[in-house]
Parts: C-alpha cells; structure tokens; sequence
C-alpha cells in the first residue's frame, strides 16, 4: 500500500525535491522601477526637445529685438541733412532699451559710416575687435557671435550702418527659470512615480494573499481564509474563483478520504463474508446441502468482488489513457436492439418490460460498439437497482435525432434519485446513501460511462428523475446515411 501511494504521490510531483521553488522580482518592484525609468527617459526626451525649441525661439526673440534696437539707434543718430551725429546721452539710452528689451550686458553696438569707419561702439573696441565683430569666421557651422546689421538710410542712399552682436550660447533662460522648469520636472516623474506605485501595490497585495493561500492549499491546509478588500471587478473574479476552487478542492480531498474508506470497505466485506463461508466448509461446520448452499454464496460474493475490481481496473486504465476507443459506422438501431436483447437473457426470469420508440428511417452515428454497450449496460443495470418495490420494471427506450446529434434516452419507472444527490452522480466514488444499502459497487459506473461518451464525441447526461422514474440521455454524433 504504501508503494502504491509512493507511486502515486510521484505520478502527482508531490515529491519534496521536485518542487521548484522559483524567485523573481515583485510586481511592485518590477514595475514601479521599470515604470520609473520609462517616464524618466520619456519626459527627458520631451524636455531636451522643449529645451531645444525654446532655446532656438529665444534667439530668434533676441534677433529681432536687437534688430528693432538697432533701428531705433540708426534713427536717433541720423540728422535732417543726411549726415550721421552720435548723441551725447546715447549710453543712457541704450541701458535703458537693454533693460526694457532684457538684453543682456554681453551685447556690441558699433556706428560705422558709409566707408566702414567706426564712430561709435559699446563697449570700447580696438580696430582688430571690430573687424573680428564685422567678419566672424566664416569655416565655423555655428558662429560664436550673431551680428545683426541695420543699414541707416537718407534720402534713399545708404550712409552708414548700426551693427549689434550679441554672444549666441548666451542661456535662454535665468536661473529661476530653470529651478522652476527642473521643479515641474521633478514634479511630473515623481507623481507618475507614486501613482504607479500605489496602484502596484494595491494590485500586488490580493495577488500575493492569493499565493500564500495556494501555498496554504499546497501544503494540505484547505481551511483557507481569504479576506481580500479591492473594488475592481477583476480581483474580485480572481478571489472568488480562487474561494471556489479551494472549496472544491477541499470537497475533492474529504471524497478522496472518504471513497478510499469506502473501497477498502467493499473490498472487505465481500473478502471477509467468503473467508467466513469457506472456513465454515472446510471446519465442516456445515455439511452437505447447507455446504454447497455456503460455497455457493462464496461464488456470488467472489463475482460481485470481481466487478468492483474490473470497475476499477478500467477506470483507472482509461483515466491514464490506456484504452482504445475506435470510430466506426455504426446502425445505432441495431446495435441497441441487440445490447438490450444480450442483457435480458440473464434476466428471463425477472419480471422486466422493455418498449421501444425507434425512428422508422435508419440512424446511423460513430462510434465504438463495445464502449457503447458498456454505457447502455451500465444504464439498464442502473434501472434495474432502482425498481420499485410497489411495482415491477419497465424500462423505455428511445433514438431521436435533435441538432445534428442522436439523443439515446433510458427511462425507468423506478424509485428515482434524491434531488440532493444529482448533482453528485457522475462523481467517481459517489453512491448515494439508498444504493449503498441495496447493492455493492465503488461508484464508478456513471463517472466511466460519461467518460466513455465524451471520449466518442457525445455526452452523457441526467434527463430526469422524479420518485415515478429516471431518464438518462446518451448523446452521440449523427453520421448521415450514404447509400453504396
């Protein structure tokens, strides 16, 4: 027993040292980091770009200020009979249009005349600075120096001119500025920080409570608690599916406990009544007739034992996939007609009635004979158990065809089956607290029978049942009916 529970356990991976125990990164971890560096890099990219196109549009504002500068001075310094006059106060007047236009100190004006001679430059120059001002150099992509040229105009003739340079890398922007442009930076990634981090966090924490609970489950603890508190609707799917498996798996293990009980129970009894029938043989505790009558007592409970162990045997063969099921044309019609004919022989002497209600065309469907001689057996047997005592068998049984499918209906007029044990009755294991008083089995008949079903392509289901009678429905599939 104990091997065979050993095996079993290794057919499951139950096995201590075949657990994997995985570790990775949190959710919260993974993604509050991952999220993290995809806004840093996000809003980066957009500031460097913001920066870049406020930058250039600053200088554009700068050349166009310094352009209208440069106007105003080639107005104030030309004279009524076209010559050039360079203001006294024209140094109080370029600080106060500095400060109105937010020009910088670093900013050069030069006053030349029609010939190119310097009359006037802020700050002082010497005739190499100016000629550096006038010709920056031409190889570099980006001079160092952007030189505004304003021409001053008399009478439609050009006498001299204003030129204003000011430095190009200049900042664009002050200091305040750029505190508060690095603050609304700040700003952005840490809310988008904190907003993806409290939503993993409350994402995580029903996930890792779910993980704990399997790991309860894991261990043999069914008797979870799982108190999860989240308004989102598929959370709320995940606990209470995750509630109902664990409840079902809680069910499956007290079943397992109990049908093992229960097939060493009717393993026993039969082993225990023929170990008692032939001692009392053998011990000529009884003799003659009442000797045989014993050995023929032991005969039936060794078939009955015998059953339970096929049962047995099959279903576990079919669970582990080692039985063939073959899909052949087969005229349904018949083969139920003879199925049932075989099952009567035995039962001659058994008050049993048995109508047909069979289409008049021929139905055909595809299948496997055996499996499906197995299955209508196993209902006429059922039917069988289930006879009234107030009155005697009859069985019904009808083919129809509905939704391209062939619906094989059994019905009986026997005692019926408890409401609360139909939802139970395909359970392996399962028998009903009546059916185990009356005959010995394991519960598996129903369960192999749908099995043997969905195998063919159809399904097994309970129809009906009230205390008047049962009805089963094998479906199969229709095969059309193609003349040769």
């Amino acid at each position: 027993m104990d091997r065979r529970l050993t095996s079993i356990a290794k057919k499951l991976g139950l096995r201590k040292k075949d657990r994997v125990h995985t570790k990775g990164t949190s959710i919260l971890i993974y993604w509050t980091l991952r999220y993290f560096l995809i806004l840093f890099i996000a809003l980066g990219l957009v500031a460097g770009i913001a920066i870049y196109g406020i930058r250039e549009t600053a200088l554009d504002n700068r050349y166009r200020t310094a352009g209208m500068l440069g106007q105003e001075v080639a107005d104030r310094v030309k004279t009524e009979n076209g010559s050039i006059s360079i203001p006294t106060n024209l140094n109080t007047i370029l600080d106060e249009r500095m400060r109105l236009f937010n020009l910088n100190l670093d900013v050069c004006l030069l006053i030349t005349d029609a010939q190119g001679n310097a009359l006037f430059s802020r700050p002082e120059m010497s005739d190499w600075q100016i000629e550096q001002k006038l010709n920056p150099n031409p190889r570099s992509k980006e001079p160092e120096y952007q030189l505004i040229d304003t021409p001053i105009m008399s009478g439609g003739k050009e006498i001299g001119g204003v030129y204003i340079s000011q430095y190009r890398k200049t900042s664009a922007y002050n200091s305040e500025e750029l505190i508060l442009f690095a603050s609304l930076f700040g700003v952005i990634v840490l809310s988008g920080w904190l907003t993806i981090y409290f939503l993993s966090r409350k994402l995580s924490r029903p996930i890792r409570r779910v993980a704990e609970s399997a790991r309860q489950i894991r261990n043999g603890q069914y008797d979870i608690q799982l108190e999860v508190k989240s308004g989102e609707r598929e959370l709320l799917d995940l606990v209470d599916s995750f509630r109902g498996m664990a409840g079902r798996l809680h069910q499956l293990e007290e079943w397992r406990e109990l049908s093992l009980a229960g097939v060493t129970h009717e393993l026993k009894t039969p082993v225990t009544s023929i170990k008692g029938l032939i001692s009392a043989v053998r011990d000529d505790i009884v003799t003659d007739e009442e000797a045989k009558e014993f050995l023929d007592i032991a005969l039936q409970e060794s078939n009955r034992m015998e059953r339970m162990v096929a049962d047995l045997l099959d279903y576990n063969a079919f669970s582990s996939g080692n039985v063939e099921v073959r899909a052949d044309r087969l005229d349904l019609k018949l083969l139920i007609s003879e199925i049932v004919y075989q099952w009567k022989l035995p039962h001659e002497s058994d008050l049993i009635e048995i109508d047909y209600d069979f289409p008049n065309e021929m139905v055909y469907t595809t299948g496997d004979a055996l499996r499906i001689q197995q299955i209508i057996v196993n209902l006429l047997n059922n039917g069988k158990q289930a006879t009234h005592p107030d009155r005697p068998l009859c069985l019904h049984i009808a083919i129809r065809e509905s939704d391209g499918r062939i619906k094989v209906e059994i019905t009986d007029n026997g005692a019926g089956i408890v409401e609360s044990d139909q939802d139970y009755i395909f359970d392996r294991f399962f028998r009903s607290e009546q059916k185990k008083r009356q005959t010995r089995g394991l519960g598996l008949g129903l369960t192999y029978s749908r099995l043997l079903a969905r195998a063919q392509g159809g399904e097994l289901q309970l129809t009906s049942s009230s205390p008047s009678g049962t009805t089963f429905a094998l479906q199969l599939p229709l095969r059309e009916f193609q003349s040769i």
